[in-house]
């Protein structure tokens, strides 16, 4: 990336992408249980610069919770008041260093803060610093209510014409009500992780009602390489040869949907068959089974019902069918993932359109 630079790397430069915005943050999850950001403000400046991003956003340190009541920062925990002061100082030493090194790229002042005041304060005093681009983090955990009071504070604390961005915003079923912040851009990853980590919504599709539909994959994990599986079979539970010949018969029924006139009562049955040994290779007590057998059943039968996959016309699902809703591999979850982001943007296009 650093030797291409980050659009050719992402393969990003087509026609219709070559002045699109590229920006990059520092990832603070990743260090978020360190006392100090891992990557100073010069670290990260020359980082932007060497893989040529077009924005970037200060190095911050995440303050987690958002407390309504606007507590001063005399109750604040020490740890709490060192993250605030860390982002702020960062961000006046990261817009020193992108001013003298001529602005190879636009930067982002981060905010956190422990409340929406606290934000607002943060929002201020980087506007103050010469900031005209605003990164707004830790809203990932905040439900839509506070995220609102959060808004609605620093809004009042800013100039009407300072951009900003919101990191981690991953409320897709209530981007409509946001409209109304002047929110300039936004980045969330929730609809390529959502493909394979959420228990019961990794497809998604157009909803007339609610915007957005979700789907449970297809979980058909390969025999001898699941954990579970594994342990069933060290435990002596089943047999590795005879769970490979499940595997098989529920991977086969699964795309008959497709190609031969299958069934569905025949797919789901096969599915839950192959379903019931992932469930006990965990040692759980039987009734816990059953339990998470019926919920699993529920949500599998209905993705067969609806075969979302027959209806979705993106590139992906018309070249590879119902592969794309079985939760396997990394590469067919990352498909489906990437089919997630489609139906997202056309979602939030469609959000933005209603508005004009």
């Amino acid at each position: 990336m650093l030797r291409d630079g980050v659009r050719k790397f992402l393969r990003y430069g087509g026609p219709d992408h070559r002045d699109a915005m590229l920006l990059g943050d520092c990832g603070a999850f990743a260090y978020v249980e360190h006392e100090k950001p891992a990557y100073s403000p010069q670290e990260v400046v020359d980082f932007y610069a060497d893989a040529e991003f077009t924005h970037g956003v200060s190095p911050d340190h995440i303050i987690f919770d958002c407390d309504t009541t606007n507590p001063p920062a005399s109750e604040m925990s020490d740890a709490v008041r060192k993250r605030f002061e860390i982002t702020l100082a960062n961000a006046e030493e990261f817009l020193k260093i992108t001013r003298q090194e001529g602005e190879p790229f636009e930067p982002l002042g981060a905010v956190q803060g422990w409340s929406p005041a606290s934000i607002a304060q943060a929002a201020s005093a980087l506007e103050h610093m010469g900031y005209r681009y605003l990164a707004i983090g830790g809203l990932v955990p905040l439900k839509v209510d506070v995220i609102h009071q959060v808004l609605r504070a620093l809004r009042k604390a800013i100039k009407p014409e300072t951009k900003i961005h919101l990191l981690g915003f991953a409320k897709a079923e209530s981007i409509h009500e946001f409209t109304g912040y002047n929110i300039t851009s936004f980045d969330s990853t929730s609809p390529l992780i959502r493909a394979f980590k959420d228990a019961k919504s990794n497809y998604y599709m157009p909803s007339t009602s609610t915007g957005l539909a979700y789907y449970a994959a297809v979980r058909i994990p390969q025999a001898i390489e699941n954990p579970r599986l594994m342990q069933g079979i060290k435990r002596g539970i089943f047999s590795a040869e005879d769970l490979q010949q499940r595997e098989q018969k529920a991977l086969s029924a699964l795309r008959a949907l497709d190609s031969k006139g299958g069934k569905v009562k025949t797919a789901l049955d096969a599915v839950m068959d192959y379903q019931r040994f992932l469930t006990l290779g965990d040692g759980s007590p039987p009734e816990k089974h059953e339990r998470e057998l019926l919920r699993t059943r529920a949500l599998v039968e209905r993705t067969l019902e609806d075969a979302p996959w027959k209806r979705c016309r993106c590139e992906i699902c018309t070249s590879v069918g119902v592969e794309v809703i079985i939760f396997r591999s990394s590469n067919r979850n990352k498909r489906r993932g990437f089919h997630n982001l489609r139906v997202y943007h056309q979602h939030l296009q469609k959000t933005l359109g209603n508005l004009l």
